[in-house]
């Protein structure tokens, strides 16, 4: 089952919501001056009453002045202070909430780097940044404004509780009798608020992806002219989440009215109670008056709470989400000892790294996908001593890239071992053998920014001139010399900018600035007319020598000159030798080979 379509079907678990208090700790501080300030909030809050009570008894039914100025005083120090409290938490909570959405972005960030190549094979982009964008966002949120107004709550309504009590205990029993009514509702509710709220994230991971594919197939859509069928789609995923949204909506609108009810009920009995007490004189009107204004004010935290509650249980399925992405493990990653070594891909410890020289041998090494139970490679042996040029042939799917990433180790081999200089790879990190193989894609892709910034990224470190002799050597400077603002040339994202031969020829020179031990040509000229080809063909004859090369192969004239081809056919490789031994032999390649030559003079 592909990754993103997994169920989230867990009830509320306290140890789901544990996960998050790792992204919490870094800013405790924080965390504590929140607490501390909203804490002091909620009792201003209780307090408040008490001071009406005390102005009723004292000034009002007294008849006099006496003491008020001093009253007045301390009541003013008292609201002051209670104002200053609100905007060091506020200001707490929204700083809070954008370090933890930081935080947990940079987190996701960082753990997709880490994740192989199978990852990608079976996850959208669009379920990818639902969870790293909107996820994150609404656990931070929720973390640093919901968490704070149900603790203001929480310790208002407590607080109002005891006050009651202490002002008459038979009064304040009523209010109490609202808590069992609502934690039978919340115990109700809570299961189906969120099991419809993880529908709804579902959806919206659906309507993302469609709009990443909407965006980056634009062009497409236009030439076969489906818009009408894209937005008949879009519209039916908008749809079902509307319909999800509601849903949920409307059972969060049950919920908080019949708390409010419970709540208004104990009130109204309160009220004529306690009025039939003053009437007899068994309470003081400015008791009943804190009372009733305890009664009245304690409706809003309780609706608070409840709100919160029900956003906090459809938050877990964010949390779910987000922890499933962090979970992820790679399928291929280094042992600890090997990191001990040698450093992971973010803290690299290049002193420890030995030189490469190229050496490769597939050690009866048989190999499945990982979403696949056939076996795509089977006891498979080859030795290709450094600088030697591999040639891979075949019809498209016949799982020519198979070898090409095994040997790059972005997947590793499920039975035998793979040897780089006459060691087991993974013995050594993936970052080594990856930082000493520069490869081309057959569709290249450019990242956001100049012409000079791409090549660059070939080698961070590369100076201005080994950018532009990196150019040169593939010809790819005749490219940047047309262009008006020539290597500070904006390419646009993906480098929409530029014709594919014009990123291709990019690509060559990002990859031959590395100066790689090992170079991978993946169908790279595939997409080239023939005067780039011809150019490419000339620099990397230059280029090649001395490298260990695999080449993957669509125009089998480029492959004359490999020490090695290898057929592949149905994942099997079917022939191997060089270019005139397979042609003598008159099998498959040589039928590759008729074929093409027939279909390049006919057209």
């Amino acid at each position: 089952m592909r990754i993103d379509e997994q169920e989230y079907t867990k009830n509320f678990d306290i140890r789901i919501w544990k996960r998050v208090l790792p992204f919490l700790k870094p800013f405790k501080k924080t965390v504590a001056l929140i607490l501390v300030f909203n804490l002091t909030c909620s009792l201003v809050d209780i307090v408040l009453p008490l001071f009406q009570r005390y102005a009723i008894n004292h000034f009002i039914n007294a008849k006099t002045l006496n003491g008020i100025w001093r009253f007045g005083l301390v009541y003013l120090a008292i609201v002051l202070f209670q104002f200053i409290s609100v905007v060091i938490f506020t200001r707490g909570s929204a700083s809070l909430e954008m370090l933890v959405s930081k935080t947990m972005k940079r987190a996701c960030f960082v753990h997709l780097q880490k994740l192989s190549f199978s990852y990608y094979n079976v996850t959208p982009v669009g379920y990818i940044l639902s969870r790293v964008m909107s996820d994150t966002d609404r656990i931070a949120g929720m973390t640093a404004w919901n968490f704070t107004d149900m603790m203001w709550a929480l310790v208002y309504v407590l607080g109002v509780f005891v006050a009651m009590l202490a002002l008459n205990w038979k009064l304040a029993l009523i209010i109490m009798l609202i808590v069992p009514a609502l934690a039978l509702l919340t115990w109700y509710f809570q299961n189906k608020i969120l099991r419809w709220n993880r529908h709804v994230r579902k959806i919206n991971s659906k309507i993302t992806n469609g709009y990443n594919e909407g965006i980056m197939g634009a062009q497409t859509s236009k030439t076969l002219v489906i818009e009408d069928k894209n937005l008949k789609e879009f519209q039916g995923l908008t749809s079902q989440m509307r319909s999800a949204a509601v849903h949920a909506a409307r059972l969060s609108a049950v919920y908080v009215p019949l708390i409010l009810f419970c709540g208004a009920l104990a009130t109204a009995i309160v009220l004529g109670r306690g009025g039939h007490m003053v009437q007899e004189q068994l309470m003081l009107i400015g008791t009943l008056s804190a009372f009733t204004s305890y009664a009245v004010g304690i409706f809003e935290p309780i609706q608070q709470l409840a709100r919160n509650l029900a956003e906090l249980i459809s938050m877990q399925a964010n949390i779910e989400r987000v922890m499933t992405l962090l979970d992820q493990e790679p399928t291929v990653s280094d042992t600890p000892e090997v990191i001990e070594k040698y450093g992971d891909t973010f803290n690299p410890k290049k002193e420890n790294w030995e030189p490469i020289r190229g050496d490769i041998e597939f050690q009866d090494v048989s190999f499945h996908y990982p979403d696949g139970n056939e076996e795509v490679l089977s006891h498979f042996n080859l030795k290709v001593p450094a600088g030697t040029t591999i040639a891979i042939v075949g019809e498209t799917g016949a799982g020519k890239s198979t070898l090409v990433n095994l040997a790059c180790r972005f997947f590793e081999p499920t039975g035998g071992k793979i040897l780089i200089d006459g060691r087991d790879y993974r013995e050594r990190s993936q970052l080594w053998l990856h930082s000493n193989i520069g490869y081309v894609l057959q569709s290249p892709h450019l990242f956001s920014g100049t012409i000079e910034e791409n090549i660059r990224y070939g080698r961070l470190d590369a100076t201005d001139e080994d950018i532009r002799a990196a150019a040169r050597a593939v010809s790819a400077d005749q490219v940047v010399e047309r262009l008006e603002k020539g290597y500070q040339t904006d390419v646009g994202e993906g480098g929409s900018r530029l014709s594919t031969g014009e990123k291709q020829l990019l690509s060559f020179a990002r990859a031959i600035i590395a100066d790689p031990a090992i170079f991978v040509l993946d169908e790279a000229t595939s997409s080239i007319d023939t005067q780039t080809e011809q150019l490419i063909q000339k620099a990397t004859e230059k280029l090649l020598h001395g490298r260990t090369s695999f080449i993957i192969a669509h125009r089998l004239s480029t492959i004359r000159h490999a020490d090695l081809i290898l057929v592949v056919r149905d994942g099997k490789i079917i022939e191997q030798g060089k270019h005139e031994e397979l042609l003598d032999q008159k099998g498959y390649y040589y039928h590759l080979c008729r074929q093409q030559f027939q279909e390049e003079h006919s057209a």
